[in-house]
């Protein structure tokens, strides 16, 4: 008798196991789920068994079969379920969310690669061609994708690998057309990427396409992040909170010193100070000094702080002098340039070279539907971090740009303390890799709100202040002992007889 521990967590049967296989399911060690399809897990849905051990399933159904048209494409079954093959099997397979739908074709070819046991997948170039014949939908899904989705993935391959990748699959369709007998499909297929490449011309229906063809394309997967976050502030109740005590030295100072000690640019509070108020730039640290002195230099300027964007163009020329002002020590870094290679973030990739400008002013489209400073603020300040024009200097432009929404409309700026570090980026991380909004939204509220509530007056007063919510503290260390940015309390605030016998300690 056949030991059923050992088999898949799914199986299909056959006659030499039908007999094991009924006595088993009697004895409700076994659960019939399909046709001749069984399980040894007795409590899990149906469906989300079979989605589980899908590939191997069809492999078990339909041995030898080719993964065809839009599953070949999409990777995985259509939204109704199907997942269409070329093999020799006429019927249709109904298994519990998935139905299995082969019908006849030109056998796998050597281009098609290897897939689950004696699957095949068809290649990229078969599985275009294959999906520019139009279908329709007679029982379900139509087993051939629209051509505007066609136009997206197109675009998806330049944007990922540039003219030499669409190039391959397109000298790959050449290749395999006429051995499928698709003359036809493959002039449609070459017209279309000549048309995303400017040599050809014709109509498309993909915006990101249209962008393309225009000379002007974009990342589409940040646009989603974009809407994803202009409908979260679209929903929340504007908040106005008035500035306090701009025109004192101390909260362009404090802005410039967390701005760069969040990108790793430490120096102690006197030294800043030393920096900026003496012009004393340490021998070993030029680089990063004229960082911290270029930025406060633009966040002191009110003037240039109360500059916004009317138009796309305004958006670069802005992000490209402040840019070139805070970075004007590092010669290396492309100050006022625009990246010319990739950069990522960790495991961030961030916008491809060619799409800075195309993404930035489809952002800045969305940008000017925001009547909220603070939400203005807040969206500029993520468009600016996820595009990152620049090789470097990204983060603090970002929240310059933020911040000069907010001095514009004479509303309190927003700092970003030390300890409130991790927070901050915890909150970008959480929307740019997994599409949650709020967190930024509520992280920079709170920023405004303990900025508008510290007393900028004096340098001293307020790092008496900021000393004592907590503002200098390592974040990590923070959070290992259970320690957190305060909101400055009335007592904090009124206490101006301690400061003549504080000593800050020196960081």
């Amino acid at each position: 008798m056949p030991d059923f521990s050992n088999f898949p967590e799914v199986f299909v049967s056959d006659s030499k196991l039908a007999a094991a296989v009924s006595r088993e399911t009697k004895l409700g060690r076994l659960r019939k789920i399909g046709s001749r399809l069984y399980t040894r897990n007795l409590k899990e849905q149906p469906e989300k068994l079979v989605q589980r051990n899908l590939w191997p399933l069809v492999d078990a159904y339909l041995p030898g079969a080719l993964i065809a048209d839009r599953t070949a494409l999409e990777g995985r079954p259509a939204a109704d379920g199907s997942v269409f093959l070329i093999a020799d099997h006429k019927r249709e397979i109904a298994l519990p969310g998935v139905t299995l739908r082969p019908r006849k074709g030109a056998p796998p070819l050597e281009s098609d690669r290897p897939f689950a046991g004696s699957l095949r997948l068809a290649s990229p170039a078969r599985a275009f061609l294959e999906n520019m014949r139009p279908s329709r939908a007679r029982r379900g899904i139509a087993r051939t994708i629209p051509k505007r989705e066609i136009e997206e993935r197109l675009d998806q391959i330049l944007r990922g690998g540039g003219e030499p990748a669409i190039q391959r699959v397109r000298d790959e369709a050449r290749r395999v057309a006429d051995q499928l007998g698709m003359p036809n499909e493959f002039q449609t297929l070459d017209t279309l990427i000549g048309t995303l490449l400017g040599t050809r011309e014709s109509r498309l229906s993909s915006p990101a396409a249209i962008a393309r063809a225009a000379g002007s394309p974009y990342d589409p997967e940040r646009m989603d992040l974009f809407q994803k976050l202009f409908a979260e502030l679209a929903a929340t109740a504007p908040v106005t909170r008035p500035t306090r005590l701009t025109d004192g030295p101390a909260l362009p100072f404090f802005e410039a010193y967390f701005s760069n000690f969040i990108e790793g640019t430490e120096f102690a509070v006197d030294e800043a100070a030393a920096i900026i108020f003496k012009g004393q730039i340490p021998r070993g640290r030029p680089e990063d000094a004229h960082g911290v002195l270029g930025t406060w230099k633009l966040v002191s300027d009110n003037r240039e702080m109360s500059r916004l964007p009317a138009t796309p163009g305004d958006l670069v020329t802005l992000l490209k002098t402040r840019h070139a002002q805070i970075m004007e020590g590092r010669p290396e870094k492309g100050p006022g340039q625009f990246k010319a290679d990739p950069n990522r973030a960790g495991s961030t990739l961030f916008v491809s070279p060619e799409l800075v400008y195309g993404t930035l002013f489809k952002g800045f489209e969305m940008y000017r539907g925001l009547a909220s400073p603070l939400h203005r603020a807040i969206f500029m300040m993520f468009l600016v971090t996820e595009v990152h024009p620049f090789a470097d200097g990204n983060g603090r432009v970002a929240r310059i740009m933020m911040n000069a929404e907010l001095a514009a409309t004479a509303e309190s700026r927003i700092i970003v303390p030390t300890v409130f570090r991790n927070n901050y980026l915890a909150a970008l991380k959480a929307l740019s890799q997994n599409k949650i909004t709020g967190a930024i939204v509520r992280t920079l509220d709170f920023a405004q709100r303990y900025t508008a509530a510290v007393d900028f007056a004096e340098l001293d007063v307020a790092r008496h202040i900021l000393d004592r919510t907590h503002a200098f503290m390592d974040p990590n260390e923070a959070e290992a002992s259970g320690i957190r940015l305060l909101l400055p309390t009335a007592e904090m605030l009124a206490d101006r007889k301690k400061l003549a016998d504080f000593e800050a300690p020196r960081r």
